[in-house]
């Protein structure tokens, strides 16, 4: 069998290259035979993994890996406990990303549930209904309105057949069908107007189409294998994970490995407490509780954006949020409503708003309106074509008695719309004539008008008034109005049969309507919002350019509509190859007449710029581009099952601006895990300094469950805490931190740096005024003092520079020492418990220390308070000689 041929072929073509015949169909032989050759009309299901794999993927990354060494080496070390502990942070880490995972939908399974459940078939000459998923190649499938196209078609039949194919194409209005060839050789999916496309939706009219294409070889299955296919892009928050990993673990094997051999070949000492010695540092240098403390920030934060009508489906994407560079949006059902809304209307030669009350011909206008009309009213809800239904509204938005209307001039006749004319006629008696009504294309009906209405008196069409209609349709239709025109006329008699020749001529033109999708309200503040934060918002659209143009100036995406070099359509873009495009890229804002390959080349080009790339979508069309994106974002009111199965983020409420709110957000939380990995690794590389003096030195070290403790009590509490902070001021006013920011960047480093280093000097000069000027002359106790002090300034100090770490520049009397309240108690926790392990008998034995005098605890506290005093004094130069915020 040849390959099927689609829009430049004729259906008769089509239907001998498919062997099949329009009046009778498939036989039931020939059917079987192809459901052999073809398969179910069905899409492929996409290989899952089990949840115990989902569990043990949570093992991969490099931080984990490096704590559960952590958990082996403390278990060698005969601190069973300490392993334990370790072992169940990770364990715990690993429950909240399978969590989050097993609440999302498979994408593909999503798709497959899309798929229309029956259709009309003709087969052996008889019309059946059969399952959809029992459609072959070949099949002759019957449409009307209220119908969902089951398969890819070719249309051999069409009667007003149209259909709405935005989630496909990203155009709002219904596509008027027809079943002629089409002269081209390429056409993008929403211009070919004699092919249906699977799971698109008949609004209006009849059709009959034979089916060209099934299950993955349909428009619907070419975007599930795009998903399907799709790579599964890292985000920011778990490149920088993995790199701060790659880097502790370098760091952690250099220094055990040197102190090792300090203490094999300088201090002459057995392998075996040089061992545990380095085993001691390595302890010192892993941020034990990092993995937790990130996830329980992200989960904070998807708490925090759920109230905001974010729903976040993986913990990562909080964070990517906060680098995100660049925001993708489709037009239809994101940045516009998705619903064709009255905006102006013309009468008596002028332009007025959609709101302006109804006077005098513009009252005649509006009875046209809804007299030249089809739709339903079912429940409350108006039902019918998008177009009309905008019509009707704007009769309900002006208050007008339409039952009392439809009494008064009932419809006796019609001659219904067609493409090729692009007109409709209804007749309806009234005062004992008949009252004509005709709507259409303006061009197409002002070729039919010979008189215009003016003041309420019908005047014969001068050339002016015919000039100036047609500029006024040509200033609504490129600021992406959709443009109608009515007319009517009064006669006495009609023909039998009414024909467009004997009715429509001699029209009598009343006015124009505009309409529009029109832009959500909140978008344009939110992309002014998103402007100043420094993320640029591109349109992506199934719409025409000048549609697409026109909404991207009224959203503040393009200054002005005459910045044409800004716009490309999908046509222009495929003439372009990936290099040349994504050199390109930079320069355009607005994507039209695109397909969903397309969407997924605009992620990618600006993802080889080295930008962070979010994409928003509702449609099917859209969820290649979501998955390919660093972090996809779906809408959860109109946004398709398959959107919302590829996203990492489900806007609750549709709403555009919750983008930028949730984008506060992950720029917070990275804010904060990033003061929470500032506080943690300059306590460990306090410890590790330390340890590393005091070996040198020849002192009495810190055993390794001095250093647990401390990493579990004094670090994990407060680090928690920072994780939970306000928002610092003017945070939206910073630009992205992009993809080459990391967790050290911004001066995080250099202060991790001093720090760490300040606080190990801090707790050496106390372990050495505690072993020089010691409380008891009896060596062995001396040694325990001074050991008990260095353990209690090394847990303490470290809560006394939390406060410091609230901000790398700020002042802690600027960002508020106190306004945190889990923070505070976080701190009174970890001093508690520090101070349960000096004062609880029992207990300090456990850790070989010893109570200390209060000449002992005011070296140990004038050392904490001289830990905030050189921070201090330190930010205060930086934000002095170096400017910083």
């Amino acid at each position: 069998m040849s390959k099927p041929a689609l829009f430049n072929e004729s259906s008769e073509e089509i239907l001998d290259n498919l062997h099949t015949n329009a009046a009778n169909g498939l036989t039931a032989d020939e059917v079987a035979k192809r459901v052999e050759e073809f398969g179910p009309n069905a899409l492929e299901e996409a290989k899952g993994t089990t949840m115990l794999q989902k569990f043990f993927n949570q093992f991969k990354d490099l931080m984990i890996i490096v704590l559960l060494v952590a958990a082996v080496v403390a278990a060698a070390t005969g601190e069973v406990v300490d392993a334990v502990i370790i072992l169940l942070v990770v364990v715990l880490n690993a429950v909240f990303g399978v969590f989050q995972e097993a609440k999302a939908e498979d994408a593909i399974n999503a798709l497959k549930e899309m798929s229309a459940p029956n259709a009309n078939v003709r087969r052996n000459g008889q019309i059946e209904t059969v399952k959809a998923d029992a459609l072959v190649p070949g099949d002759i499938v019957l449409l009307e309105a209220g119908d969902i196209v089951p398969a890819d078609m070719r249309f051999i039949e069409t009667s007003s057949l149209q259909i709405e194919e935005a989630a496909l194409t990203g155009e709002s209005v219904p596509v008027d069908k027809i079943n002629e060839v089409i002269e081209a050789d390429e056409l993008p999916l929403g211009d070919r107007k004699n092919m249906g496309y699977m799971n698109s939706n008949v609004t209006y009219g009849r059709g009959t189409g034979v089916v060209t294409g099934t299950g993955m070889k349909t428009e619907v299955g070419r975007i599930a294998d795009m998903l399907d296919q799709a790579e599964q892009t890292e985000t920011p928050l778990q490149a920088n994970l993995s790199q701060l990993g790659k880097v502790l673990t370098v760091l952690i094997l250099i220094i055990a490995v040197i102190v090792f051999v300090i203490g094999m070949l300088w201090r002459d000492e057995s392998w075996v407490d040089m061992l545990l010695t380095a085993i001691s540092l390595a302890v010192a240098a892993i941020p034990e509780g990092l993995p937790a403390i990130v996830t329980i920030t992200l989960a904070l934060g998807t708490t925090r954006m759920a109230k905001r009508h974010a729903l976040v489906r993986k913990l990562p994407a909080v964070e990517t949020l906060g680098s995100t560079e660049i925001i993708g949006s489709d037009k239809t059902g994101t940045l516009t409503q998705n619903k064709m809304t009255v905006e102006k209307y013309f009468v008596d030669n002028q332009l007025f708003d959609a709101a302006t009350p109804l006077e005098g011909d513009a009252v005649v206008l509006a009875d046209i309106l809804a007299l030249n009309n089809d739709t339903k009213e079912i429940d409350g809800k108006l039902v019918g074509d998008p177009t009309e239904t905008a019509l009707i509204q704007f009769n309900k938005d002006h208050e007008r008695d339409l039952p009392q209307l439809f009494t008064d001039k009932p419809r006796t006749n019609e001659i219904p719309f067609d493409s090729e004319r692009k007109l409709m006629t209804t007749v309806h008696p009234h005062e004992g004539r008949h009252f004509v009504t005709v709507k259409g294309a303006p061009d197409q009906l002002l070729d039919r008008v010979t008189r215009i209405l003016i003041d309420g008196q019908v005047q014969m069409l001068t050339e002016e008034q015919r000039e100036l209609i047609l500029k006024t349709n040509h200033d609504m239709a490129v600021q992406a109005l959709r443009v109608l025109a009515f007319a009517y006329r009064e006669v006495e008699d009609l023909p039998d049969k009414l024909t467009s020749d004997e009715v429509e001529n001699g029209l009598v033109f009343t006015g124009l309507i505009g309409m529009i999708d029109p832009e959500r309200p909140e978008v344009a503040q939110a992309v002014a919002e998103a402007k100043d934060a420094g993320i640029r918002t591109l349109m992506i659209t199934g719409d025409h350019r000048d549609t697409a143009s026109a909404i991207a100036v009224r959203l503040g995406i393009l200054d002005s509509a005459e910045n044409a070099d800004a716009v490309i359509t999908g046509a222009e873009l495929d003439k372009l190859d990936d290099e040349t495009f994504a050199n390109q890229v930079k320069q355009y804002s607005v994507y039209a007449r695109v397909a969903p390959e397309h969407k997924v080349r605009i992620v990618n080009a600006w993802q080889k710029q080295g930008k962070v790339v979010a994409m928003t979508g509702d449609g099917v069309n859209d969820a290649p581009a979501l998955k390919t994106a660093d972090i996809g974002i779906a809408m959860g009111i109109t946004g398709t099952e398959v959107s919302k199965g590829a996203s990492d983020m489900v806007l609750a409420d549709d709403n555009f601006a919750t983008i930028v709110d949730a984008v506060q957000e992950g720029r917070k939380v990275f804010s904060n895990i990033q003061k929470a990995i500032q506080y943690l690794l300059s306590a460990n590389l306090g410890e590790v300094l330390t340890l590393f003096i005091m070996t040198l030195m020849g002192w009495s070290i810190l055993a390794p469950v001095h250093i647990l403790w401390i990493n579990l009590v004094t670090d994990t509490f407060p680090a928690i805490a920072l994780g939970m902070e306000p928002a610092e001021p003017g945070i939206m006013k910073r630009k992205p931190r992009g993809r080459k920011s990391n967790f050290l960047s911004n001066g995080v480093q250099s202060s991790i740096i001093y720090q760490g280093i300040l606080e190990g000097a801090l707790t050496l000069a106390v372990y050495w005024i505690g072993i020089t000027y010691p409380v008891h002359m009896n060596d062995a106790l001396a040694h325990k003092d001074a050991l008990t002090m260095a353990f209690v300034t090394l847990g303490l100090i470290q809560l006394f520079h939390a406060f410091s770490t609230k901000s790398v520049y700020q002042s802690i009397f600027t960002v508020g020492a106190f306004r945190n309240k889990y923070f505070n108690l976080a701190i009174l926790t970890a001093g508690l418990l520090m101070a349960a392990t000096i004062f609880i008998p029992g207990l300090n034995s456990m850790f070989h220390v010893t109570p200390l005098d209060l000449y002992q605890w005011a070296i140990v506290l004038g050392a904490g308070v001289l830990m905030i005093v050189v921070v201090e004094i330190v930010k205060l130069v930086q934000r002095r000689v170096f400017h910083k915020i």
